[in-house]
Formats: C-alpha cells, sequence, structure tokens
C-alpha cells in the first residue's frame, strides 16, 4: 500500500475525523491524498499571525470564506458548519507554523481549535470528514492527538 493510499484510508474514516497534531512530515502526501478523496484542501499559513483579528482574517482568506464571516468565533463556527459555497466530500484544513500564534495569543489559538473541533464533530454526525491537522513544534497543546 502507498503512503497516499494509507492517508486516503485514514481520512476517508469519518469517524476518526477531528483536529490532530501534524507531525514534522512532509505534508504533500497527506494534501495529495485529501485531493484524491474528493475533499476541498485549505492551507493556512500564520506564521505571521500574532493576535485574534490576524488568526481570523488569515483562517477567512485561505479557506475562502463568505464576504459576510464576522471575523469573530461564532462567525467562524457558522462558516465552519456550512461549506454551501464550496461543496465536497470531505474537507482538509492545515494549519501551518502555528509556533507564533500560539505563543502570542495562546487563547484564541486554542478557542480556534476548538471551534475547529466542534465543526468536525458537526460533520461527522452527517457523514462528512472534516480533517484539521495543526503544524507545531511546540508541545504546548498536549490534548491535541497526532495523526492516527
Amino acid at each position: 500500500m502507498s503512503e497516499i493510499d494509507r492517508y486516503q484510508a485514514i481520512l476517508g474514516d469519518t469517524g476518526k475525523a477531528g483536529v490532530y497534531h501534524m507531525p514534522q512530515i512532509d505534508p504533500q502526501p497527506l494534501i495529495r491524498a485529501a485531493e484524491a478523496s474528493g475533499f476541498a484542501v485549505f492551507r493556512v499559513d500564520l506564521s505571521h499571525t500574532r493576535d485574534k483579528g490576524g488568526l481570523l482574517d488569515a483562517i477567512g482568506k485561505a479557506m475562502r470564506f463568505p464576504d459576510w464571516f464576522g471575523h469573530n468565533f461564532d462567525a467562524l463556527s457558522d462558516c465552519l458548519s456550512d461549506f454551501s459555497w464550496q461543496p465536497a466530500d470531505g474537507y482538509f484544513v492545515l494549519l501551518e507554523r502555528c509556533d507564533g500564534i500560539h505563543g502570542h495569543a495562546e487563547s484564541d489559538f486554542v478557542s480556534t481549535l476548538q471551534t475547529f473541533e466542534q465543526a468536525a464533530d458537526d460533520w461527522r454526525e452527517q457523514g462528512v470528514p472534516f480533517w484539521c491537522f495543526v503544524e507545531m513544534q511546540a508541545d504546548g497543546i498536549n490534548w491535541l492527538p497526532d495523526i492516527p
């Protein structure tokens, strides 16, 4: 079984979908597996993000949220629970370079991850895989599991 096939099998398991720590691996095979599975793929670069406003702005732009996105956690939740503008067989979000925002606005970053986890739970109930991978070197969020 190829690496992409293995990742496709993991990503297709809706019951395990959720928010995971992205180990220090090349994300390309995982991204290719998501694309091959018909998922909408979003890469969110958070390297220059230092506060809640910048965090929500970066997510909204990278995920191509509608103009009505209100740049608050309620609006983030609304957008993550309704991808009518981006229909797909599943959703794959890679939050890249998160160490800076985690260090500068930890509580906002944790709230963001909790919002993503709630979205994954909601999508799981509908039988739709929603995966969010968090690329961090820091160990600061010990409740975040590694990829299954």
